[in-house]
């Protein structure tokens, strides 16, 4: 995510030629967050999987099967899962494309996280990276959720 010119942390990811901060979100199969991460896009993906799910707690303890993208994959997280969690750490299912598919298609699973970041660009606080902290963005994320939650329960079942 791009970051206006306040400061803070930042960095650069050369491979998606990104300046600024890389935002990892730990979401449900409905696309609500349970946790997220904002640091510095210099981070690589499977570094920044690891600080998302090292906040994982007693509360979040059933999760069994987790969806990645490719930059998630590696024997490095799995080693890391195994540490963390001794008696059944999570597994985690890398989500590829087919190599024999031409052009976009839609992967499975992979687009409930992308379409979560759809919904959090709707809001104009978290459209750029306006935040000299990195926890002041991380909140803001969940006070856009909060509004995507209360948005869904206010309206009216049929």
């Amino acid at each position: 995510m791009r970051t206006i010119r306040r400061g803070g942390v930042r960095g650069y990811d050369a491979g998606k030629k990104v300046l600024g901060r890389k935002r990892h979100l730990l979401v449900d199969t409905d696309g609500l967050i349970l946790k997220v991460r904002v640091h510095a896009a210099d981070v690589q993906d499977r570094d920044g999987a690891v600080t998302v799910l090292d906040q994982l707690d007693a509360s979040l303890a059933s999760i069994q099967l987790i969806w990645a993208d490719g930059g998630y994959g590696g024997p490095k997280l799995q080693g890391w899962l195994q540490q963390r969690f001794k008696g059944r750490p999570p597994q985690v299912e890398v989500v590829r494309p087919n190599p024999a598919q031409k052009g976009f298609a839609v992967l499975p699973r992979r687009w409930v996280v992308e379409r979560t970041f759809g919904w959090l660009h709707l809001f104009r606080r978290l459209s750029k990276d306006y935040e000299f902290r990195t926890d002041s963005f991380e909140a803001f994320i969940f006070i856009a959720a909060s509004k995507i939650l209360l948005a869904r329960l206010a309206k009216p079942s049929l």
